[in-house]
């Protein structure tokens, strides 16, 4: 972690970012949760690689990085209100209506926990909900 006292000397008005190169994800199976987002969320697959193993996806703007944990036998659930860490992510659709098509499909899967149906976002003009994909990380579609 910086603090200001460390980082007086550095001159932070020539740096930058634009965005997020890539979100890495830890999953119990890798093939299923690229499957999600393949088959649900058309991401196309954009690499991999097998001795690591890890399954690469993107929309086209973001790309995630799907690792397979381990030992699943002794994998730990991430808790959002005990760890420190992802508590959730969040992937912007077109408008309401492709928000309320891809709830109405994915309240239909197994795989998927619906924790909320589209809803406004407090006073916002933007609707969102919540669910858990394949491996149990939180994702929240948002309207743009």
């Amino acid at each position: 972690m910086c603090s200001s006292s460390t980082q007086a000397n550095v001159d932070t008005t020539s740096i930058t970012t634009s965005g997020i190169h890539h979100l890495g994800l830890n999953v119990p199976d890798i093939k299923q949760t690229a499957a999600f987002f393949i088959e649900q969320l058309n991401f196309k697959k954009v690499g991999e690689k097998p001795d690591y193993p890890a399954i690469f996806v993107s929309d086209g703007t973001v790309m995630l990085t799907l690792w397979q944990v381990a030992d699943v036998s002794n994998m730990v659930s991430f808790n959002r209100k005990q760890n420190v860490g992802l508590h959730h992510f969040a992937l912007k659709v077109a408008n309401l209506e492709a928000l309320n098509s891809v709830y109405q499909r994915l309240r239909l899967l197994d795989s998927v926990e619906i924790e909320f149906a589209p809803e406004p976002l407090g006073d916002l003009p933007i609707q969102h909900m919540m669910c858990f994909i394949p491996g149990g990380i939180r994702l929240e579609l948002i309207t743009a």
